[in-house]
């Protein structure tokens, strides 16, 4: 069973600018707090940024 709790407690602050970085990249309007009126589309395409910076952020490292 996956955990909510980040391995790096002091991580949170930077995981949660990070998310609403990639949102406001992909054009969906994030709040703090609570999102869950978010279509899966919105969700998703959040998420998916997050996956793609995070990638190319790995792919920069190996050169």
């Amino acid at each position: 069973m996956a955990s909510s709790k980040n391995v790096v407690p002091e991580a949170r602050d930077a995981l949660n600018r990070f998310k609403m970085e990639a949102a406001s990249e992909v054009g969906v309007n994030l709040k703090q707090g609570y999102n869950g009126d978010l279509t899966s589309k919105q969700a998703g395409s959040v998420g998916g940024q997050m996956v793609k910076k995070m990638i190319e952020s790995y792919e920069m490292g190996l050169k």
